[in-house]
């Protein structure tokens, strides 16, 4: 039925539901298309998830922040040496460039360490710029007795950069904090991924993974807490990844 006599567009039977999802749903239709509007803010959506992936890091914003909230902060960058680079080439993302190794390994020289994070821009720069800050400030007060590395800040980094810098500091742990690939309703949402004994090899299923970390997804506090769990966790049982199983 038609909303109106001054309305072409047919009345979807869950339209109700958009209420309490964010996903595109019931969104109409006029004749054999969708209404103009929601076209219209497909097309921005879509617009908005590019942004994200070219968006440029402003990592020196982020240390400042950081840095202002009392943790001490490191610059790395991935061997892919722009973004084009980075997105054609996603095996130089998971590897420091020469200077940045050198820099790890200089400033980890015995200073052995329980957790190592890495807030990385990955595929959204804007998600760890706005996620990041929040999910650290949640985590301090829930690890009181842990010795935490320094922040390190990464640029064109993938997920497994952060195996090579929880390798360098000799890490029992390493945590990053990295943008997710931007979706058409999310351009800023961030995943948390958690590595036992990280080194340059480790696959996938030896991760642990909590995603969409974004006030519209899983609120930053609520993911610090299942983070800090993973992490208490898997340094008392020695694993993480499939073999350990999320159940806080």
């Amino acid at each position: 039925m038609a909303e109106g006599n001054d309305s072409l567009v047919q009345r979807d039977a869950w339209l109700a539901l958009r209420r309490v999802t964010p996903a595109r749903i019931a969104l109409g239709r006029v004749g054999a298309s969708l209404p103009t509007a929601e076209v219209l803010a497909f097309g921005l959506a879509h617009a908005q998830a590019q942004d994200a992936v070219q968006r440029p890091f402003d990592a020196e914003a982020l240390e400042a922040l950081l840095a202002a909230e009392g943790w001490p902060c490191v610059q790395v960058a991935s061997r892919a040496t722009s973004r084009e680079h980075y997105l054609l080439r996603p095996d130089l993302g998971r590897r420091l460039d020469e200077a940045s190794a050198a820099k790890l390994s200089a400033l980890a020289e015995g200073a052995a360490c329980d957790v190592v994070f890495v807030a990385a821009d990955g595929l959204s720069s804007l998600a760890v710029e706005r996620q990041a800050p929040q999910v650290l400030a949640a985590l301090r007060p829930l690890l009181p007795d842990w010795r935490i590395g320094p922040i390190v800040i990464a640029r064109q980094a993938r997920v497994a950069l952060g195996d090579e810098i929880g390798e360098l500091f000799g890490a029992t742990l390493v945590a990053m904090l990295i943008g997710e690939r931007p979706g058409l309703t999310a351009p800023d949402s961030l995943g948390l991924y958690m590595t036992h004994a990280p080194r340059v090899g480790r696959v996938d299923a030896e991760r642990n993974c909590i995603s969409n970390v974004r006030a519209e997804g899983l609120a930053p506090a609520l993911a610090a807490a299942r983070l800090a769990w993973l992490l208490t966790q898997a340094r008392r049982r020695g694993v993480s990844g499939v073999r350990l199983k999320e159940a806080s």
